[in-house]
């Protein structure tokens, strides 16, 4: 090994000591088996009896898809875990060192802050993982049951998470780093992911630009990617604040530079971080990684709008509360923007509601407008906006293939064993472990 390199398989070294030494890891280990426990059994139990299990018939989970009905649910444990127990073994691996004062001894090494803090994120994301073995099992488990595996799906949604402990982990370090004691950092972290809820219960409320920013937070980016749907501007924004977190916590670990002038290079760093992130939201590229298809229109349909060259327009006269506005922007508008990027919509309501505005004379309406040709239509569901932009465009619609339509994986089958493996067996192994490092480490 390289003089060079050696120190750094110090740093790594010495934080894994820290992180398997820390309760609050523990905890979380220990957290997580019944909690994916809770969600598979539950998801998998509903996805058996929607499938026709101690049914009259058979049959009616046909359209279901594992993603939706299994998968979804299950690595939702990981959200909750996100949120309420990674930031406490963050902050616990980035304060421990300034509460002890090893961190003047470390800064005494010839290495840079964002080197340290790396390797504490590296370690944070390490530990992650390991207890991202309890929905691991599950995907065992639902493979033994007989389940269905499309695994870009599958990819999709462990990406997602592993996206969103980052985020934790960058702003479980920022925090730590700002502040002088954990507690302080901890409701400091609390504030940052409950500001996030307000801003996507405002966005839902208001719509419009807020409806744009809540695009961008975790639970939004959870959402998508549980979905299937892998944005490129999203993944670019988490990635950027990812950096931008980790960058900060180092700036102000820095215990020997004058307050002033760590300031300074916060609010540039800050004002860095906004024309990046100004700059990647701009970026249209998206996959649907889904079985079913869930965020696109069929291949036959998106290959008849790609022919389009016009600018589309569409206003819709509906308020941001009315479910079918939320018909609209799911079912249609979404799918609409990732074949045309360029198609501008607009929601026109005098409310927030809607509820006095059904008597107004122009509520409900959503205006089309293509090539200067305009037509009028109420229909909020993916077919009827493909059938009103076709008449408008002078498109015959194509034919639907019936090999295109996805029949999903109906699975009539309890979760057997599930309760055995989450509340029984990893809770052992979570506690002999720990008794295992203990022994060891003395």
């Amino acid at each position: 090994m390289s003089a060079a390199v050696r120190p750094y398989v110090w740093l790594l070294k010495k934080e894994y000591r820290e992180l398997v030494a820390s309760r609050a890891w523990w905890v979380m280990l220990l957290a997580m088996g019944p909690l994916v426990g809770v969600t598979f059994i539950s998801a998998v139990r509903t996805y058996a009896e929607a499938s026709g299990l101690n049914g009259t018939s058979t049959g009616v989970g046909e359209a279901f898809s594992p993603l939706i009905g299994v998968w979804a649910p299950t690595f939702s444990a990981c959200e909750v875990a996100a949120v309420f127990l990674l930031p406490f073994v963050g902050i616990r691996l980035v304060s421990g060192d300034r509460q002890s004062g090893a961190l003047k001894i470390e800064l005494q090494h010839p290495m840079s802050a964002f080197t340290r803090v790396g390797a504490k994120a590296l370690v944070l994301l390490g530990g992650w993982i390991v207890a991202s073995t309890a929905p691991a099992a599950a995907v065992l488990l639902w493979k033994s049951y007989g389940g269905s595996i499309y695994p870009p799906e599958l990819a999709a949604v462990a990406f997602g998470h592993l996206l969103n402990a980052g985020l934790t982990i960058a702003l479980a370090a920022a925090a730590a780093a700002l502040t002088e004691h954990p507690s302080t950092a901890a409701i400091l972290t609390l504030s940052v992911t409950v500001g996030t809820w307000i801003v996507n219960f405002i966005a839902a409320v208001q719509g419009g630009v807020w409806e744009r920013v809540a695009g961008y937070t975790p639970p939004a980016m959870i959402a998508g990617f549980q979905h299937g749907l892998i944005r490129l501007d999203v993944v670019l924004i988490a990635l950027t604040l990812v950096l931008a977190g980790l960058a900060l916590a180092a700036v102000w670990l820095r215990l020997g530079v004058a307050v002033r002038r760590r300031v300074h290079e916060s609010i540039a760093l800050g004002a860095l971080t906004a024309a990046v992130v100004f700059s990647c939201a701009f970026a249209t590229p998206s996959w649907d990684t889904s079985e079913s298809r869930i965020n696109s229109f069929p291949e036959a349909d998106e290959v008849a709008l790609a022919r389009i060259r016009a600018p589309l327009r569409i206003e819709a006269h509906l308020a941001p509360e009315d479910p079918r506005r939320a018909d609209l922007e799911h079912r249609a508008i979404a799918k609409l923007r990732r074949v045309l990027p360029k198609v501008q919509v607009q929601y026109v309501s005098a409310t927030s509601i809607g509820l006095f505005e059904q008597n107004a004379p122009h509520y409900g309406e959503i205006w089309y407008e293509l090539g200067g040709r305009r037509e009028m239509s109420r229909v909020t569901t993916a077919e009827g906006v493909l059938e009103t932009i076709y008449a408008l465009a002078g498109v015959k619609p194509p034919l639907e293939s019936e090999d295109a339509i996805f029949r999903g994986h109906p699975l009539a089958v309890p979760p057997k064993g599930a309760a055995a493996v989450f509340y029984g067996i990893w809770p052992a192994l979570v506690v002999a472990g720990a008794v295992l490092v203990g022994r060891l480490g003395r």
